[in-house]
């Protein structure tokens, strides 16, 4: 069951059997894709930020007790073609070097992690409450607010803006003019002007 608003999230239990550290939300994502791969636990990277894990001590490398995390997947597929892939902390979309990168065009951030690197791109999300937050920059934003917004980011002040549509979902489909980069969990995945992403709630167990 996701969590609800205002409930604490995450137990301390015995340490499980054959657990596993991984160090970053790809690598996460990945070990989390095999249904019968060990418990996972988390070390780096965005979604564990998410967590609070930000110093070795709290790592659940050595300690007999660890923090059990139910989490949501997101389900992304570029198109209709291939097999959709998973992911665990986000997906980034903006245009590529050849059309202004971050500076020009739109950029789609949908969100299960709160952070994306140094930014605090989504501070209302959750990634367990069966939905992903959307960040949605309009390709009108100039570069001068763009950067400004990009300051911001590091507090998670950037919202509200008159051109950043923030918004909840389940599931959403986007539809660009050009193909654009779509980034997984830091991981270039690939160019698509066709983008879809479903919440998959309550998917995986993660320990930190």
């Amino acid at each position: 069951m996701t969590i609800r608003p205002g409930a604490p999230w995450g137990s301390e239990v015995p340490r499980p059997d054959g657990l596993v550290t991984v160090g970053s939300d790809r690598s996460l994502a990945a070990a989390l894709a095999c249904a019968d791969g060990p418990p996972i636990a988390v070390g780096s990277g965005d979604l564990a930020r998410t967590f609070g894990v930000s110093s070795q001590e709290q790592r659940a490398v050595d300690r007999a007790t660890v923090i059990e995390f139910p989490i949501d997947l997101l389900q992304v597929r570029l198109g209709d073609a291939g097999e959709p892939v998973l992911a665990c902390a986000h997906v980034i979309v903006r245009s590529p070097w050849t059309r202004g990168h971050w500076f020009r065009g739109p950029i789609l951030a949908v969100m299960n992690a709160e952070f994306f690197g140094d930014w605090d791109v989504a501070p209302r999300g959750h990634p367990n409450d069966g939905r992903a937050e959307v960040v949605a920059v309009d390709e009108s934003m100039s570069v001068r607010h763009r950067l400004a917004a990009r300051r911001r980011m590091h507090n998670g002040t950037h919202l509200p803006h008159p051109q950043v549509v923030t918004r909840s979902i389940r599931s959403g489909n986007w539809n660009f003019a050009h193909p654009l980069e779509v980034i997984v969990d830091g991981h270039r995945l690939g160019r698509a002007a066709d983008l879809t992403v479903e919440v998959l709630p309550d998917a995986a167990i993660v320990y930190a």
